[in-house]
């Protein structure tokens, strides 16, 4: 099945050399000005570039820009980033190559310039080492509303989907 961004959406990504890794997907709504920022911290990168959303991303531009939730009122951009930016659909496995040399400059900078972040990596991701270094980074946000999703965006729902995240 394949998936596209919402039309209102403006999609960029920044990827390795060689495409194996994805290091950021900026999603803007074309339709809002300016507006607050929102990163979403999520397991790693399934097929979604450019020109295509995957079921997940999909889900999350819904959620963001259409649901006309609370927590994200005002926001034109959305920034996807990922705990590996390893590219893969099946049989993922986290290893330390996995995580793309520059990925953790991509995470400090997406969390960096959000208002909102919003950790949607599932409920059940084993990667606690990678989790744990995240964190770190997110206890060093000052004035940031930190949220998480009840389970990973692909096996999303939108109601009552979004829970605090205390750190």
């Amino acid at each position: 099945m394949a998936f596209l961004h919402l039309p209102n959406i403006t999609a960029t990504a920044e990827f390795s050399a060689c495409r194996k890794y994805r290091y950021c997907l900026n999603l803007v709504l074309t339709s809002r000005a300016m507006g607050k920022t929102v990163c979403v911290i999520m397991q790693n990168p399934s097929v979604a570039d450019e020109k295509v959303a995957d079921k997940s991303v999909q889900f999350l531009e819904k959620l963001v820009f259409e649901k006309g939730l609370p927590e994200f009122s005002g926001v034109n951009r959305c920034v996807v980033v990922n705990q590996f930016a390893r590219v893969q659909t099946k049989g993922f496995e986290g290893n330390k190559t996995d995580i793309g040399h520059e990925n953790n400059r991509h995470l400090k900078a997406a969390i960096r310039i959000a208002d909102t972040i919003l950790i949607a990596w599932g409920k059940r991701n084993p990667f606690e080492d990678r989790q744990s270094t995240i964190l770190k980074l997110l206890k060093k946000t000052e004035g940031k509303k930190i949220l998480k999703t009840r389970k990973h965006p692909s096996r999303g729902f939108y109601r009552d989907f979004i829970l605090p995240f205390p750190i």
